[in-house]
């Protein structure tokens, strides 16, 4: 390892070896284990690690291309985790693709301490929409639904049960830097049941034996609780017995089940229509 300057968190380094320490811990956080360990993840993109700095995100080491030495962009970044105590790497590209285990990889990846939103701090107020995914497993689904979450302005996702990880380096890509804006909180099944009884709003799950078309019910009263079963089994009978409706979205082909982040984005556009309005469209000319 060459270092530019040598030294302790808040100091930048320069890093072509793939037997770094440095290198081997971030490359473990592919794994689950060990981002539970370190507590941490990883995050590929500049517009990402500037969107996580800017809303509040603890950045424990930036790691960019040689190629973003004398730009702007990321030398700004660069300062912004130095100012916050965290370790910068200056690495060279094949550093850069063991990392990311990408051929082509972002200029540009971070790595923050994981957070997580106590379940007894979710607050539902008039208006506000929340999802609750059981035993989802799909990292590419989660990230999905943790992007259309923000999208339409609901306001997080409770996991319940044994989820995949939104930290993983599959659904992190797959949230397009959305897992920065949306709480995530998580809960065993009888933690979860417990907490839906104090919720005061209506709980709306989808479900196969559902005898109610979505786009009939009123979702203007009170906040909402959307729930959504996991990809194979759907809920399970202690979930859907704790909901108010039971929704069905009709379908004319020949499939008989829809995606999990289609089903949930249907729902969710659905539920959010009322505050969901067309910016106007300004003249170019």
């Amino acid at each position: 390892m060459n270092e530019r300057h040598a030294g302790a968190p808040g100091q930048v380094k320069e890093v072509t070896s793939l037997a770094n320490p440095l290198v081997k811990d971030i490359k473990a956080l592919a794994q689950k284990k060990f981002r539970d360990q370190q507590n941490a993840f990883m995050a590929e993109g500049l517009k990402l690690v500037i969107d996580a700095l800017d809303l509040g995100w603890q950045i424990r080491t930036l790691v960019f291309a040689k190629a973003g030495r004398g730009n702007a962009a990321v030398e700004k970044v660069a300062a912004r985790t130095v100012a916050a105590g965290g370790m910068v790497l200056e690495v060279s590209e094949k550093v850069l693709v063991a990392i990311t285990r990408r051929d082509n990889p972002q200029m540009v990846v971070g790595v923050f301490s994981q957070k997580f939103l106590a379940l007894k701090d979710v607050r539902a107020d008039n208006g506000d929409v929340w999802v609750a995914l059981d035993r989802v497993r799909d990292p590419g689904n989660l990230g999905t639904v943790i992007r259309t979450v923000d999208a339409v302005g609901a306001k997080g996702v409770i996991l319940v049960g044994d989820t995949t990880d939104p930290f993983s380096v599959e659904t992190v890509r797959a949230t397009m830097g959305s897992i920065f804006a949306v709480p995530v909180a998580k809960a065993t099944t009888e933690a979860f049941l417990a907490w839906r009884g104090g919720f005061s709003g209506l709980v709306a799950g989808t479900h196969l034996k559902g005898a109610v078309d979505y786009r009939s019910v009123d979702f203007s009263r009170g906040p909402v609780l959307l729930m959504m079963g996991n990809e194979q089994q759907g809920l399970p009978e202690s979930l859907a017995a704790s909901c108010d409706r039971l929704l069905r979205i009709p379908q004319a082909g020949r499939a008989d089940s829809l995606n999990l982040a289609v089903a949930t984005g249907i729902m969710l556009f659905e539920i959010r229509r009322g505050a969901l309005k067309l910016e106007p469209i300004l003249d170019q000319q």
